[in-house]
């Protein structure tokens, strides 16, 4: 029988096979350590995330099937296309990382709750720091309206979190990140666990072993310099 692990302050480097991952919960695979830069790259480069609330003990997750976008196969519908034709929106990569992050991180529409702790937020600002996690914008005029961040391993893109402040502003940032990875040599942005919003956004599933032997091959690629950083028309 699988259980999880503790992980070791010493070794920050140091996980356990994702193939040990529980099943239910699925993929919870590990407890405990820390947020630094060190442990957040050597998860996410072998498929780990952190996922936990304020006041529980830090979890790593590895779920499986673990579910992904193509970044040539966001679902844009009818309607949303002629939205996106009208819309006189702006977008940018890492102008406003934090406000981002702080907006991801509030009050939903029937959930109070959130994932994003203090700590998730100090931590994954120092890596943004780092030149690791970045942030794409969706600008009306000079308001924030909507936002993607998450962590860049070589040439995968794992998603964290978006939101939403007007409607679409959440599927039009997703279709920019998509557009602007694709042409950047990104195959995938990792959307971890699957939901039926996604799904009908175009997300699909691999099985857990898949996504790995992926992962490994696009974290071996370097990382591109070239992230756009100024308003660009939509």
């Amino acid at each position: 029988m699988n259980r999880i692990q503790p992980l070791g302050a010493s070794t920050p480097t140091a996980f356990p096979d994702p193939g040990t991952a529980l099943a239910d919960p699925n993929g919870l695979l590990a407890f405990g350590g820390d947020l630094s830069p060190q442990r957040l790259l050597a998860a996410y480069s072998r498929g780990i995330f952190p996922w936990y609330s304020e006041g529980d003990p830090l979890l790593w997750w590895s779920p499986d099937p673990r579910c992904v976008f193509a970044t040539d196969g966001v679902h844009v519908s009818h309607s949303f296309a002629k939205f996106l034709r009208k819309c006189a929106w702006q977008w940018s990569m890492d102008r406003a990382f934090d406000e981002v992050m702080h907006a991801c991180a509030g009050p939903r529409k029937g959930d109070p709750g959130t994932w994003i702790t203090r700590d998730m937020l100090t931590a994954y600002t120092h890596l943004h720091l780092l030149g690791h996690a970045h942030s794409l914008e969706i600008w009306d005029g000079d308001a924030l309206v909507g936002g993607i961040y998450g962590i860049v391993v070589g040439r995968m893109f794992s998603a964290e979190s978006m939101f939403s402040h007007r409607t679409n502003a959440s599927k039009v940032a997703l279709v920019a990140l998509a557009q602007t990875l694709r042409a950047r040599g990104f195959p995938w942005i990792d959307a971890q666990v699957p939901n039926p919003h996604l799904l009908r956004m175009g997300a699909r599933t691999l099985p857990r072993r898949q996504f790995l032997s992926d992962l490994a091959r696009l974290a071996a690629q370097p990382a591109p310099r070239d992230w756009p950083r100024t308003r660009t028309p939509f």
